[in-house]
């Protein structure tokens, strides 16, 4: 599997999208995902993006979409989050992407008034028809594992339930070592997604909030995840996710050090580049 880097880490910090994608490569990062809304950025932006990846050799493999809006309640919400998610289709299939990682969203009011059964056949719907769209692009879509309490695909076996509901090639996972943490999910159940998974996101955390902290400024054995990840033979990327470093003007430093830890995880838990 190749390392990756989410740009975010850069945008965040405030740095450029030029300067972020520039010192990725610089770095030793074998691929870079992208965090960037398409309907929010405009020509220049979506150019500069491409070509400077190209320019440095850093393929993108991921474009990052936050959907919450696919389950909204309110049908006109739904179809202008369905049209959206097509944009960041687009978009991967212009950057040469492998796929979109797709954050599916939370019940609402507590699973009180929306029966919990309709907001996940919604979700099952759209990403079915998304489906569709994205495998005429030769695209994917990988959804993330998300460890809040209320959201709908917050452990394993809601996630391989889904993408079977779903019951779609181009509809696979996004594993993300931290929140199997905060979800208390064990690595063993990652066997569950044996040809259901994408991608991978790595970060460390507390072990009790969302943390997206360098590998080894946290709690996380990484141990178990990773070798139950290599033993899945996912053909894709590892990608860091790092946000809101506490100290924005060091964050070449930050970018670094989670680099260096996590290269020496994957190779002790013999996941080659």
């Amino acid at each position: 599997m190749k390392l990756g880097l989410i740009n975010s880490a850069w945008v965040q910090a405030g740095k450029g999208t030029a300067h972020g994608i520039q010192m990725t490569k610089e770095i030793g990062f074998d691929t870079i995902d992208i965090f960037a809304d398409p309907l929010d950025i405009d020509a220049r932006e979506r150019r500069l993006i491409r070509t400077e990846c190209e320019r440095v050799g850093l393929p993108v493999v991921s474009v990052a979409c936050v959907a919450a809006g696919l389950i909204d309640f309110n049908p006109a919400v739904q179809r202008f989050h369905v049209s959206r998610c097509k944009a960041y289709l687009d978009f991967a299939y212009e950057l040469g992407a492998r796929n979109v990682l797709l954050v599916l969203g939370e019940y609402i009011w507590e699973r009180q008034v929306i029966p919990p059964a309709e907001q996940w056949a919604t979700g099952v719907k759209h990403l079915a028809a998304l489906g569709d769209y994205a495998a005429a692009l030769g695209v994917e879509i990988a959804l993330e594992l998300e460890p809040f309490k209320l959201s709908l695909l917050n452990s394993v076996p809601n996630m391989v339930k889904f993408i079977d509901d779903v019951n779609h090639p181009a509809v696979r996972a996004n594993i993300d070592v931290s929140h199997l943490l905060l979800a208390g999910s064990a690595p063993e159940e990652l066997r569950a997604l044996k040809g259901k998974a994408a991608h991978v996101h790595i970060s460390d955390c507390d072990g009790k909030v969302h943390g997206d902290l360098p590998p080894g400024r946290g709690v996380v054995d990484f141990g178990p995840y990773l070798r139950e990840i290599r033993d899945l033979a996912i053909d894709g990327a590892i990608s860091i996710e790092l946000e809101y470093s506490p100290e924005p003007d060091k964050i070449a430093d930050w970018v670094r050090e989670a680099y260096t830890a996590t290269d020496r995880l994957m190779r002790e838990a013999g996941i080659p580049r």
